[in-house]
C-alpha cells in the first residue's frame, strides 16, 4: 500500500515555506517561494497552490495544513486577518486551495502551528502538554494540551502575549495596556534600550555587565507572564522561540529562578524550561501536523 503524505504550508510576510511529509515527520521534500508583491489574497493563493501541486506531481499527498500570519476562525477554514499581508479580511483560504488542489485543507495561526511543530518533532516531542511562546517583532503563543492545539471555543485562543502584566504600562496594538509584549518583544527592548537583541546578546558574551544585567532583569520580567500560566495550564514543559531566544541562556537561568519563587511547587512538578529547536521551519512542520491531525487520522 502507498504511503500517505501531507503538505506543511508556512505562509510568511516575506516567504512561503512547504514540505512534504510522512506521518512519522519525515519531511520528503520542502521549497520556499517569495511571497507575492503585493501579497494579495489571489495572488498568494494561486502562489501556494501552484508549488503544492508541483510538489504532489505523484499525487501521494491527502490533505494540507496552512499556518497564517493571524488568527483563523474555530473551524480551520477562514484567515480572519493577515498581519503584514495586504487585502486580507476572511479569505476562505481553505476553500479555495480546495478547489485548487484537490486536498482537504485546515488552516491555523502561525505561532499555533510553530507550537504544534514543536510539539511533534522539536523541543517537546516527549511531552504531551506544554506552553510555546515564540519571542519576536510581538510575542506569539501556543497551548498543547494532550498532544492537541488548544485554541478555545472562537478559535483564538493562546494569545499568549497579550496577558497584562501592567496595566498601567506601555500602550499594546490589542487596545491593553502593559502587556507581556511589550516588555519580552524584540520591539519592546529595543525601545526601551535602542539594541537588538542580536547586539545585546553579543554584548552579554563580552562580560558587559549593563547587558548582562538587563538580560537577568528580562528573564524576571518572562517568568511574570509565564508564573499566571503555569498556575492556569500546569505544562510539562515550556518552549522558547522566536529570535530572542538565540540569548536564551542569559535569561532563562533568572526565569527559572523566579518561576520556582513565585509558583508553588504543587503546580510545577517537573516543569522544564526549553529552547525551540526547530527554528524557521517550525511553522510548516506545524502546519503538516494540523492536516494529520484533521483530516487522515
Amino acid at each position: 500500500m502507498t504511503e500517505k503524505e501531507v503538505i506543511g504550508v508556512d505562509l510568511g510576510g516575506t516567504a512561503i515555506k512547504l514540505g512534504r511529509f510522512l506521518e512519522n515527520g519525515t519531511c520528503l521534500e520542502s521549497v520556499t517561494i517569495p511571497t507575492p508583491n503585493p501579497a494579495t489574497p489571489e495572488a498568494v493563493i494561486d502562489a501556494i497552490a501552484n508549488t503544492v501541486l508541483q510538489l504532489n506531481s505523484n499525487k501521494k499527498a491527502v490533505a494540507l495544513g496552512i499556518g497564517t500570519p493571524g488568527p483563523a476562525d474555530v473551524h480551520g477554514r477562514i484567515a480572519l486577518v493577515a498581519i503584514n499581508l495586504s487585502g486580507w479580511h476572511n479569505v476562505a483560504l481553505a476553500d479555495e486551495l480546495e478547489k485548487k488542489t484537490g486536498l482537504k485543507t485546515v488552516i491555523a495561526n502561525d505561532a499555533n502551528c510553530a507550537g504544534l511543530g514543536e510539539a511533534w518533532l522539536g523541543a517537546g516531542k516527549n511531552y504531551q502538554n506544554l506552553i510555546m511562546l515564540t519571542l519576536g517583532t510581538g510575542v506569539g503563543g501556543a497551548i498543547i494540551l494532550d498532544g492537541k492545539l488548544f485554541t478555545g471555543r472562537l478559535g483564538s485562543a493562546a494569545e499568549l502575549g497579550l496577558i497584562t502584566l501592567n496595566p498601567e504600562g506601555h500602550p499594546c496594538n490589542s487596545g491593553n495596556q502593559g502587556s507581556l509584549e511589550q516588555y519580552v518583544s524584540a520591539t519592546a527592548i529595543y525601545r526601551d534600550t535602542k539594541k537588538t537583541p542580536a547586539e545585546l546578546g553579543q554584548l552579554a558574551e563580552n562580560n558587559n555587565h549593563e547587558a548582562l544585567t538587563f538580560w537577568k532583569n528580562y528573564g524576571k520580567q518572562l517568568a511574570y507572564g509565564l508564573a499566571s500560566l503555569i498556575y492556569i495550564l500546569t505544562p510539562e514543559v515550556i518552549i522558547i522561540g522566536g529570535g530572542v531566544c538565540g540569548s536564551s541562556k542569559f535569561f532563562l537561568p533568572s526565569t527559572e529562578a523566579e518561576i520556582n519563587r513565585r509558583v508553588l511547587e504543587s503546580s510545577r512538578i517537573g516543569l522544564k524550561l526549553m529552547v525551540a529547536e526547530l527554528g524557521n521551519q517550525a511553522g510548516m512542520v506545524g502546519a503538516a501536523k494540523l492536516a494529520w491531525q484533521q483530516w487522515v487520522n
